[in-house]
């Protein structure tokens, strides 16, 4: 560790401050970083200029943000008050090609991103909700960039197992499914290709007025597609191409990543 230059660690509920270490080119072979059951992402190896090594907070329930109880003596699984046991949503770190390189690696679930991106669009940030000994069980893609129709807009893309409800979350729904109220109006209004496979997405009732929902099926688990503000649900209707990050042969060294966006605090 002798080449940090800063170390910063924010109590629980402050803010995340970013944690800079000295130019160095990572050597082939060997992970940048881990991520310990703690939510902490710690560092492996010589990281590159700008690299977040470490930052620590508190893992909270995917449902509802509740702080939830890891296992002990009587669970084996992380618990929520309100809604039993649940994968622990891991804080969220500043975005970084390493900090995202290591969710994909460990991931259970696709970690879907646009590729290529949008024009002007950004990466701004990853999450999960999974521990040490499961891996994530749902990942969510946050990304910048103009609207269709003019304006900031922001995308947020959740591959998650049936029950998990971090897509609900983010929608601002109950879940922790989307429920068969989205198909009751028959064929989908929207179509992405995910992994090259032509995917619907339904439009998900309910959502409040400052975003737009659509959930649909892909590889056997959920994806959710939540927009900020709802004008920008524009952008599913454009030809939109997912890739599976741990499947796909996206050069992550140059993906362009922005500020973290709020929206994944939920």
């Amino acid at each position: 560790m002798g080449g940090l230059r800063r170390v910063a660690v924010a109590r629980a509920g402050e803010p995340y401050p970013a944690e800079m270490v000295q130019p160095g080119r990572p050597k082939p072979g060997r992970p940048l970083s881990t991520i310990a059951a703690d939510g902490v992402i710690v560092l492996t190896r010589a990281p590159r200029q700008g690299t977040v090594v470490r930052m620590k907070g508190e893992p909270s329930c995917p449902r509802c943000g509740a702080p939830v109880r890891a296992p002990g003596l009587f669970s084996a699984t992380w618990q929520c008050e309100l809604h039993g046991s649940v994968p622990p949503l891991q804080p969220v770190v500043p975005p970084s090609v390493e900090a995202l390189d290591v969710v994909v690696r460990r991931s259970r679930v696709p970690v879907w991103l646009p590729w290529p991106l949008p024009a002007g669009w950004l990466f701004t940030g990853v999450a999960h909700a999974g521990d040490d000994r499961s891996g994530p069980r749902a990942v969510a893609v946050a990304c910048t960039g103009p609207a269709p129709l003019g304006g900031p807009g922001e995308l947020v893309l959740v591959a998650e197992e049936l029950g998990v409800g971090l897509g609900a979350r983010y929608a601002g729904l109950p879940g922790p499914d989307p429920g068969t109220a989205m198909v009751e109006n028959g064929l989908a209004p929207a179509k992405v290709l995910a992994a090259g496979r032509p995917t619907a997405l339904w439009c998900v009732p309910g959502a409040p007025s400052d975003r737009a929902v659509y959930a649909g099926e892909a590889m056997g688990l959920w994806l959710w597609a939540i927009l900020w503000p709802g004008r920008a649900g524009h952008l599913v209707y454009d030809d939109v191409e997912l890739s599976d990050l741990r499947e796909s042969k996206v050069g992550l060294d140059n993906l362009p990543c922005g500020a973290l966006s709020p929206k994944l605090a939920g």
